[in-house]
């Protein structure tokens, strides 16, 4: 029988517990991770945020609070507290990978860097600083394969310590969850929930969403997200005030309540220039909402490239608002794809069923003298490859 001694300490490190994809993977992880394998923590480098209430009460936290890239204290205090609690595995999420590194120094903590953004790879960036970051380090988990790809490319990570693993969402099956009072009547409610910044391509959405409003005036679009950059909201708000559609178009901003958002909404949408793998879309599925997305990073592969959900070229607000249109007004093809897309999310993007694929990558740093690729495969039910330059 495992005993807690013989659990290997985990962490999980993020900048910061706001409202946004690699937050909440990384706050989904920690909560599912193995507990008879691993004992969790939870690092937030600079501050919480609005997913705090969400971690696990029984998730170790520490909270740097750091006040700059180069806060030597913080570093310091991670250092001591690695050391202090024997942490084995760091699993750093985004930035958060260049404090993780620096803290490591002098321990025998292996390090995991999990890439978020699929902007990286889309814009084939060189990025030499996550070349220096992630040399000899155990391996680099990504949220889509062309991710992957530029890992090996333009980091040099070599081809067996890059995996692919889905991002996990959790579902609230057989919990009751009551509807956010919202604009709109329901039937015509469309939600789109992104950041705003300049990726998420919210113009489009707002350009198709003029189309739509011509056609069936009762639609009425929902934008929920933090503002990441504020110039990108202004010319959304812009955007909004010249095609004259402030009264079907309401920016509810971050919100906290994104489980009775969804259960108000009718149609989830993503119009984003480029994608990792979005959590919006799977908990568009989760909610059983249909979704209609952009033909971007891992949009195909969660819609199942175009079985359980719509998918329309990036940058067409054309074809973005002919597939709204044709939703809003069949309400037997909203439910049919919602429960396509429910299933497919159930199935694929479970928390148990990824977060099996994450043990087995953290098992390679304990099996070295055999070689990382000499870990049994499906230990625990799971699937583990190294995905760069495959498809499935």
């Amino acid at each position: 029988m495992t005993t807690q001694m013989q659990r290997t300490g985990v962490m999980h490190l993020i900048d910061t517990l706001s409202a946004a994809g690699a937050e909440r993977v990384a706050v989904n992880m920690v909560n599912h991770l193995r507990r008879d394998r691993y004992v969790p923590y939870l690092c937030t480098t600079r501050s919480d945020g609005p997913l705090d209430s969400l971690v696990s009460e029984d998730v170790i936290r520490l909270r740097l609070q750091r006040a700059s890239r180069t806060d030597l204290a913080a570093i310091a205090r991670l250092r001591r507290f690695i050391l202090a609690n024997d942490i084995r595995i760091l699993h750093a999420h985004s930035s958060a990978l260049f404090i993780t590194r620096l803290a490591a120094l002098g321990t025998s903590a292996t390090i995991f860097w999990h890439a978020h953004h699929g902007r990286y790879a889309v814009e084939d960036q060189r990025a030499f600083r996550y070349r220096l970051a992630t040399a000899g380090i155990a391996g680099v988990i990504t949220v889509n394969r062309e991710l992957s790809e530029w890992c090996e490319r333009r980091l040099g990570v070599p081809h067996e310590s890059i995996w692919y693993v889905p991002n996990p969402v959790a579902l609230s099956d057989g919990l009751s969850v009551t509807e956010a009072t919202l604009p709109g009547v329901k039937g015509a409610r469309i939600l789109c929930v992104a950041n705003f910044r300049a990726e998420k391509d919210h113009l489009t959405l707002v350009r198709a969403m003029a189309q739509v409003a011509r056609e069936e005036p009762s639609a009425h679009l929902m934008l929920v997200g933090a503002c990441n950059d504020a110039a990108c909201l202004e010319r959304v708000k812009g955007e909004i005030s010249a095609l004259g559609v402030e009264n079907c178009i309401t920016i509810l901003g971050a919100r906290n309540d994104v489980p009775a958002v969804l259960a108000a909404c009718d149609i989830g949408v993503l119009s984003s220039a480029s994608e990792g793998l979005p959590m919006s879309l799977l908990e568009y599925g989760a909610a059983k909402l249909p979704a209609v997305a952009t033909e971007v990073g891992q949009c195909p592969d969660v819609l199942d490239q175009g079985r359980v959900g719509v998918l329309v070229p990036a940058g067409s607000p054309d074809m973005l608002a002919k597939e709204l249109i044709g939703l809003l007004r069949s309400p037997e093809r909203r439910h049919e794809l919602g429960a396509r897309l429910y299933e497919r999310v159930r199935e694929t993007y479970s928390p148990e069923k990824v977060m099996n694929q994450v043990c087995e990558i953290y098992d390679t740093a304990f099996v070295a003298s055999a070689g990382p690729r000499e870990l049994k495969r499906g230990a625990y039910g799971g699937s583990l490859t190294s995905t760069v330059g495959k498809t499935e």
